[in-house]
């Protein structure tokens, strides 16, 4: 029955590569605002309960071998008909476990907290006969892939027996309700605590704790008051919570702390912005109670705040002037072990540990719309080495930054009067876009920048409060600005076809070839390249040292052209997703470039979310001496896939220990902080700063649960790479009015159709072909590569 833990320890070990007598924190020196002086607690709520199910044999281990070496683990403990304690989250059982397909007529109804509950509960099941249940993941938007392991519902005991944990926090949160059902949680609790170092016993009911109170006044155990939601009513005092948060001096008669939700810390309003912070921990730590913040998960719907990022969360609780929590209950501990081991009490201008070039994606677009000066002094104020522009083309000639040529990706266009103006491009692949080159600069500064929403499908969206906040920026006015900005090594001018795609699913690889230069050129008479080369030389940087100029381009006929004219440094972009690369191919790009960018799936390939191995591209590329930057790092969990643990740094790490020299990315503070973080710079790295190896989740599946085997990616051939030269710049076309006093060119339907027919075929026959390739699959299984 114990054979899945033992192949699992096996896995996890050699993967791993990491002995317990290697872990271990370096805080000396760092003063902490904890009542103690220590360093906050980290608890690990049912485990690592944000990838397995809860409180299963997976996850405990995973949450001992990766977490703090003082970490604690926390059982939810429920009673058997038997009396046995079980580790289990919720009192109905049908929330976590198969219990309803086993015993599919043994439901029932009970009253618990004044409320009628329907579902299985373990107060009708002896410990034998909840031996034939499994443990199912119980929060639907997470991994279910782990359902089928036959994961079994472990008693307290059992979770001792087998973990042997550096710290246990047993949970009691329905004495009430068991004492109903003749079963006496005081007894069993007193009972384990002579089997075991209990640390904390926690509990929502007054009564329960004051039980037992006497027993625990002296020895190694702590008794910790869990408060509920603000409106809910403690059963014995028969008040709200909210309540007796004003009156911590009787809590202090039965309790050494209290564990809060989140919230009552950090309130958060209905438009998810934090407010200010209570005085509820130093009101607490006056009173001499500890306090614990509850509800951490990386997959949760974090404030706007923190934009996306867990670890600026944690350090919000733990590091931020004023005070410090005593600890934390999270369902992704690594996060928790990693924030205050390697993360806490850091300065923008502490050592940086790793060589890592940090490259702006449209500034920092992950909180301010891209390529707007606003986006732009938040990455330099971030930490940003290499500030971005794609660079798109106006009406008037004039090149500006905007990372898609349709206006309507990244602006307000769709709203304003420039709609007549939408048209179907089948040169580029546009469908229904508003093109940048219809319109003059002047028309264009009239609209409104629009942040980037790549995950709306799944109602994450980015900072609605600037939503459309700051300038465009011409080419001419970015080059200035960042000459300005002193703390930048350099620029990087994107010259491609830039479009937004918000749903891919793992399986579809895409090749977005770069039509932009040569479409521009020889269909709109505009020279996206001389415009370039003339901006900066105008700007300086032509006869300066002090900034590098990269050019990036995924044609090589726009990379040869910069060859050709100039020394700056190229950088050939491999947007397509890609499974090796000749070295015959790498040649031919040393040929024009002298540094690649490639795809993050093109170093750890995946299917349905789940790494599935390791490609060999990286080492091969840089064999040839040849600098590899890797796109795009988000920090949205719904970008990473489930080997990462919806956190930004574990997917940073990973491609840094693969051999990576930079990172392009959306939010530079994250990687900003990567780079300092004082792990990297131990002797012997911690477990939670291990990267991680390929395939260490989808081995540990049952084969029936397996997602479907995905077609390899294409090698990388010379054919691929290879270019005819850019065309000569055409003459102007002619234009048209467009019926706010000034004049772009026209839309061009095909087939002689009326464009705004042609566009809404072409829409229909695209969500109809997304429907097909999908195939049907839930929503909540689509990933974007990106």
């Amino acid at each position: 029955m114990w054979r899945f833990r033992d192949v699992f320890l096996l896995i996890m070990l050699c993967l791993l590569a990491v002995s317990v007598a290697a872990q271990g924190t370096r805080r000396g020196g760092r003063q902490w605002q904890t009542l103690s002086g220590n360093a906050p607690l980290v608890i690990a709520r049912g485990g690592f309960s944000g990838v397995f199910p809860y409180s299963s044999g997976y996850a405990y281990e995973l949450a001992l071998l990766t977490g703090l070496p003082n970490l604690h683990i926390w059982c939810d403990v429920q009673l058997t008909k038997d009396g046995a304690g079980i580790c289990f989250p919720d009192i109905r059982l049908q929330n976590a476990s198969d219990i309803k397909y086993v015993y599919g007529n043994k439901s029932n109804t009970y009253t618990i907290d004044g409320k009628q509950e329907q579902g299985w509960f373990s107060v009708d099941f002896t410990l034998k006969d909840l031996k034939l249940v499994n443990m199912n993941q119980g929060i639907h938007n997470r991994v279910p892939h782990f359902d089928g392991n036959n994961l079994p519902i472990l008693t307290v005991d059992d979770v001792v027996r087998l973990t042997k944990p550096p710290g246990l926090w047993l949970n009691i949160p329905h004495d009430a309700f068991f004492s109903q059902h003749n079963l006496s949680m005081r007894s069993f609790i007193i009972s384990a605590s002579r089997r075991m170092i209990v640390n904390y016993i926690s509990s929502p009911e007054v009564g329960f704790l004051r039980s037992i109170v006497s027993r625990f006044r002296t020895g190694p155990t702590k008794l910790v008051f869990q408060f509920l939601g603000p409106d809910d009513v403690e059963p014995l005092t028969n008040q709200t919570y909210r309540l007796l948060m004003k009156n911590l001096t009787f809590i202090k008669t039965f309790a050494t702390g209290i564990i809060v939700p989140k919230s009552y810390i950090w309130p958060v309003d209905n438009s998810l912005y934090l407010h200010n912070y209570t005085s509820l921990v130093l009101d607490s730590h006056e009173a001499g109670l500890e306090v614990f913040a509850s509800d951490f998960a990386n997959d949760a719907s974090l404030p706007y705040n923190y934009s996306y990022d867990p670890v600026v969360e944690y350090l919000s609780f733990i590091d931020n002037g004023q005070f410090s929590v005593d600890g934390v209950l999270s369902d992704f501990p690594i996060t928790a072990s990693a924030t205050i081991d390697c993360f806490s009490h850091m300065g923008k201008n502490d050592t940086v540990q790793a060589k890592l070039l940090i490259i702006s994606s449209e500034g920092a677009s992950g909180d301010y719309p891209g390529c707007t000066d606003e986006a732009y002094a938040k990455a330099v104020s971030d930490g940003v080495d290499i500030l971005d522009c794609p660079v798109q083309m106006t009406n008037d000639g004039i090149p500006f930054c905007l990372g898609s040529i349709d206006l309507k990706e990244k602006t307000n266009t769709g709203e304003s009067i420039f709609t007549n103006l939408s048209t179907t491009n089948s040169d580029l692949n546009i469908i229904d876009g508003i093109l940048a080159y219809n319109l003059t600069w002047s028309q264009i500064q009239t609209l409104k920048p629009a942040i980037s929403n790549p995950y709306s499908i799944y109602s994450m969206f980015r900072n609605p409060a600037a939503k459309h906040v700051g300038n465009l920026m011409q080419l001419s006015d970015f080059l200035a600005f960042a000459h300005n900005a002193s703390s930048i090594s350099g620029v990087l001018i994107s010259i491609e076809l830039q479009l937004t795609i918000q749903i891919k699913t793992w399986t579809v690889k895409t090749d977005v070839h770069d039509l932009n230069a040569a479409y521009l050129a020889e269909k709109q008479g505009l020279g996206v390249a001389d415009a370039v080369l003339d901006a900066l030389s105008k700007a300086g940087y032509n006869n300066q040292t002090a900034k590098r100029i990269m050019i990036t381009s995924s044609d090589s006929a726009v990379l040869s052209k910069f060859k050709s004219t100039s020394n700056y440094e190229l950088v050939y972009l491999i947007d397509e997703i890609i499974s090796d690369i000749l070295n015959t191919t790498i040649l031919e790009i040393r040929k024009f470039a002298s540094s690649v960018v490639i795809r993050k799936a093109s170093i750890f390939p995946s299917d349905d979310a789940f790494i599935t191995g390791k490609t060999s591209i990286i080492p091969k590329i840089k064999a040839f001496d040849l600098p590899v930057y890797v796109k795009l790092f988000r920090n949205e969990f719904r970008s990473q896939p489930y080997d990462f643990f919806s956190d930004a740094y574990v997917e940073i790490n990973a491609h840094y220990f693969a051999g990576i020299d930079g990172v392009i990315t959306d939010y530079p503070a994250t990687a900003a902080r990567f780079k300092r973080n004082r792990c990297l710079g131990y002797k012997d790295t911690p477990p939670y700063m291990m990267p991680l190896q390929a395939r260490l989740l989808i081995d540990l599946i049952s084969p029936t649960y397996l997602p479907p085997a995905e077609a390899p990616s294409p090698i990388l051939t010379d054919n691929d790479v290879a270019e005819p030269p850019l065309p000569p710049v055409t003459g102007r076309p002619s234009t048209v009015n467009t019926g706010s006093g000034s004049t772009a060119p026209g839309p061009t339907p095909r087939n002689g159709q009326p464009a705004l027919f042609a566009s809404t075929i072409l829409h229909v026959l695209a969500i109809l072909l997304s429907t097909l390739i999908c195939g049907g699959q839930n929503i909540n299984t689509l990933y974007t590569i990106l």
